[in-house]
């Protein structure tokens, strides 16, 4: 074994300042240690040197904060249902728009009225979109769910309706 001292040197970058460093001197003295205490003293020692430039972090303000809502007026649904029947009633809508306004209409946490159906079912007769008339059926029943008094509802409301643009429904074509 040799006895002697080592200094070892390592730089730190100060977390307060990123261009001024900090030099941090150790000094071991290689006593009757073998290898393996020397690499865990020195480990020890590194790490605790980099934990004394490290500022306590007190308490902060958050960064952050959350608005569930804009504060803007509450829509009633009457307002809700005019809104979606004018959308659809719009004499210039495509086949994008209509399938946008579908979606979206299908995301809320509802079931559409009879009469929002009824004014997309006519868009789609304009656009002479029968896969999309079908297709809003389909979404219509896939929303009502578990509550089997829903879909025959809307579709004993909007017969008619269907009767005149020639519109089967997905049980009259067989796709249960």
């Amino acid at each position: 074994m040799r006895r002697g001292n080592l200094v070892l040197s390592y730089q730190l970058t100060s977390l307060s300042r990123k261009s001024d460093p900090i030099y941090i001197c150790l000094s071991v003295t290689l006593a009757d240690c073998p290898c393996i205490m020397f690499r865990a003293a020195v480990r020890l020692s590194v790490s605790g040197a980099r934990s004394l430039t490290r500022p306590q972090l007190g308490l902060t303000a958050p960064l952050a904060q959350r608005c569930y809502a804009h504060g803007g007026k509450l829509e009633s649904d009457e307002e809700f249902d005019a809104r979606w029947v004018t959308y659809f009633n719009k004499a210039d809508i495509d086949a994008w728009e209509l399938r946008k306004g579908m979606n979206t209409l299908i995301g809320y946490d509802l079931v559409p009225e009879p009469k929002i159906l009824e004014a997309a079912l006519r868009a789609c007769r304009r656009l002479n979109d029968l896969a999309s008339a079908i297709r809003i059926l389909e979404a219509v029943k896939d929303k009502s769910g578990p509550h089997k008094k829903i879909y025959p509802y809307l579709i004993q409301e909007l017969r008619p309706t269907l009767d005149e643009l020639g519109i089967s429904t997905p049980e009259e074509l067989g796709m249960d």
